[in-house]
């Protein structure tokens, strides 16, 4: 014999098991037979005498049949278990989508198979097998050329999800930094697609790299950062110079209305850009490009966010978008360009916004005076304290904005500031409240300033305020 003797037939009982469970995937019901017919398929359609570019078949290589389209839509929705993950995984199934990534022209077909690369890369040991295949990286990383915006959705979401480990994360800093051109098609998504579930996946990978590789944003910043003086002014598509700042803009305007978890985003990442100087430059050196984001920013936190009609708990939600806001506004303000919209007329609704945001501030944090909710669960007062943090970090730096707009007012501003209701003795109050003791020289001033305009509500000032006070005093004395 030239191989070993079979198996003695099984019982009957036996062969009821193997029917009944042998077939299935793991601990679910998933047959292994009929995945292995649905990637079987799969190889067919990109075998080489399925794949010849005549004419006549280039049509249809665009169009999936339907039940083989019904069949890997089973397969994605199964990847998303992770004994399924493992058994495509150990079936090689990863080099069988990145043969139909490489040949296949169906744009539903190759948004399917990155789907499903996507779900299997959730599962820590897949994404690192994932991300070790050099040939699979540079495939998948290619699909963000895509025309497709589908495609481009999916493979936005598969690389954001093998960013997002540790163990791989720099793999795919090093291959991106080693392909300019996705910088040009990330920026082009940005700047023109009006799919806003593929631009906030997009803003979270572009985000998240920033955060990751601070030389990989300084690259990105420089990238289109300065012209040509002698090109032309008329530029083909092909010739279209991308620069970071008016793409994020861009796509920040389109998300604005449908999607605050997605503007969060795109407010975050100017916020990364403001942390270094190249980007504070790349944001005011083009007056543009300044008076672009300086008004967006405006307009979001003087008639969008935080609102007079709004109860004190929107804050909640808002909280780290108007951070990332009032952090860009502020870096703007404090980068000394000379521009007609950091004047500071514009300064009065800005200082109003402001001492409204710390105002809802104050009452977020009250704590209940229920002795009940006193003694919530653990996991509620780490919720209570995880909203505390954030709360913290907004009013840190509305307080910083805020002083340095008070450093720069005049006379005139605070007296047109009283008459317009801006500025009243409740909201010098609460601004006072917060400022000091850390900001006491600007509050000091302002102060000085408020003596010339406004005797009486400055007096009042100082008498809620004692310290102030005396410090006048003080001053007079001497």
């Amino acid at each position: 014999m030239d191989r070993n003797p079979s198996p003695p037939p099984p019982s009957r009982d036996e062969d009821e098991e193997v029917v009944a469970g042998g077939d299935c995937i793991g601990s679910t019901v998933y047959s292994k037979h009929w995945l292995f017919g649905v990637l079987s398929g799969l190889i067919q359609i990109v075998s080489p005498e399925n794949t010849k570019s005549s004419s006549d078949d280039e049509e249809q290589q665009m169009e999936l049949d339907e039940e083989m389209e019904n069949e890997i839509c089973r397969v994605w929705d199964m990847s998303m278990d992770e004994d399924v993950a493992l058994f495509l995984q150990e079936f090689n199934a990863p080099d069988i989508f990145m043969g139909v990534l490489a040949k296949s022209k169906c744009p539903r077909l190759r948004e399917i198979c990155v789907g499903i690369l996507g779900n299997m890369a959730c599962f820590q040991e897949i994404c690192v097998s994932i991300s070790s295949d050099k040939n699979l990286g540079q495939v998948l990383l290619h699909c963000l050329y895509d025309s497709d915006p589908p495609t481009l959705l999916e493979t936005s979401r598969l690389l954001l999800t093998c960013i997002s480990q540790t163990e791989v994360a720099n793999v795919w800093v090093e291959r991106i930094r080693e392909h300019p051109a996705i910088y040009d098609s990330i920026c082009f998504i940005m700047s023109s697609s009006t799919n806003v579930d593929l631009l906030v996946k997009v803003g979270e990978v572009v985000d998240k790299l920033f955060d990751l590789d601070e030389k990989l944003m300084l690259e990105w910043i420089g990238n289109g950062a300065v012209q040509p003086l002698d090109q032309p002014q008329e530029e083909s598509e092909e010739q279209q110079v991308f620069r970071i700042v008016p793409c994020v803009l861009e796509a920040a305007k389109q998300v604005r209305s449908e999607n605050l978890e997605g503007l969060d985003v795109y407010m975050h990442i100017l916020q990364l850009l403001t942390t270094v100087d190249d980007g504070i430059q790349a944001i005011v050196q083009c007056p543009d490009t300044g008076k672009d984001t300086w008004n967006l920013l405006c307009d979001l936190v003087c008639h969008e966010f935080c609102q007079p009609d709004d109860p004190p708990i929107i804050l909640q939600e808002q909280k780290t978008v108007l951070a990332s806001i009032f952090s860009v506004l502020s870096a703007i303000y404090g980068s000394q360009a000379e521009q007609e919209y950091l004047k500071i007329e514009n300064d009065l609704p800005l200082i109003d916004s402001l001492i409204r945001v710390l105002q809802n501030v104050e009452q977020c944090q009250k704590k209940p005076e229920n002795s009940a909710e006193s003694n919530a669960e653990e996991t509620k007062k780490s919720d209570l304290t995880q909203h505390d943090f954030h709360l913290k970090i907004l009013k840190d730096i509305s307080c910083e904005f805020l002083s340095n707009i008070f450093q720069v007012l005049t006379k005139d501003m605070v007296a047109k500031g009283l008459k317009e209701g801006l500025l009243n003795k409740q909201k010098c109050c609460c601004a006072f409240q917060n400022l000091l003791p850390f900001y006491s020289p600007v509050v000091e001033d302002f102060l000085k300033i408020l003596h010339e305009v406004d005797k009486t509500l400055a007096g009042n000032l100082e008498e809620s305020f004692p310290s102030l006070k005396r410090r006048e005093e003080m001053t007079r004395g001497t």
